[in-house]
């Protein structure tokens, strides 16, 4: 069965997820971690992509980005996994590629899903056991977006721009968003089924909209074979 092709669409938030191969290890020691994040921010800006919020797994990374132009991502994360893996491989003396087929994708919808995938990406290092509380993981934007720290990788979502008046007042509830107990947030589940359906993450409405602009489906289709219809005796139809 063809895969299918990705919903693709200039200036609405991306939502990316790439594995390493077999779930393996993509990041080997600090420098690896460094290297990647100095890529994605060099490549970012070639491409046209608005970097917002990143985690970088041992294994994985997570990114929600705004392209500028439609192919901008595909751009990005076609010359950043290259590059990436061309270094190891010349360093380690190995072939291959680190990483596990294609990345994962949705479009993400403004207003509450977009900071929502804020918090899953910055949160993966908390569900994964490795540190207590986002801030303490290095390897994310966590202390930009909530600490304010120092980044020319990161570019603010307008929603999170909308948190507040100010700078400080940004920050504040951008921390409101994460609780001091419990790690699991209420689109969760939504955010992992559409990274990796490659279906629309939204309202009905968005979605709509976003079947209407590609001229095809952005969400999840019906299990089953489609309803048929047949006649009865009096030559009406009905639903079978």
């Amino acid at each position: 069965m063809p895969r299918r092709a990705r919903l693709r669409i200039a200036d609405i938030p991306w939502h990316v997820v790439q594995r390493g191969n077999n779930r393996g290890p993509c990041f080997f020691a600090a420098d690896d971690y460094l290297f990647y994040r100095g890529l994605l921010e060099s490549l970012a800006k070639e491409h046209g992509c608005s970097v917002h919020a990143y985690v970088l797994m041992s294994n994985h990374v997570h990114l929600l980005l705004t392209p500028h132009s439609p192919d901008g991502v595909s751009l990005l994360m076609k010359h950043l996994s290259q590059r990436y893996v061309q270094r190891i491989n010349r360093r380690d003396g190995r072939s291959g590629t680190l990483w596990e087929g294609r990345y994962k994708s949705c479009l993400t919808q403004d207003e509450d899903y977009v900071l929502a995938c804020y918090r899953y990406i910055e949160l993966n290092p908390v569900r994964a056991g490795i540190v207590a509380h986002p801030r303490d993981y290095r390897w994310s934007s966590y202390r930009v977006n909530a600490e304010g720290a120092a980044s020319t990788l990161v570019t603010p979502h307008a929603e999170y721009l909308r948190l507040g008046g100010g700078s400080e007042e940004r920050l504040v509830g951008y921390r409101s968003l994460f609780p001091s107990q419990g790690v699991a947030g209420a689109m969760d589940d939504e955010i992992r089924d559409a990274t990796h359906g490659n279906i629309a993450l939204g309202s009905r409405h968005f979605q709509d909209r976003i079947e209407s602009m590609l001229g095809r489906r952005a969400r999840r289709g019906q299990h089953g074979r489609p309803r048929q219809t047949t006649a009865d005796a009096s030559g009406a139809s009905k639903v079978e």
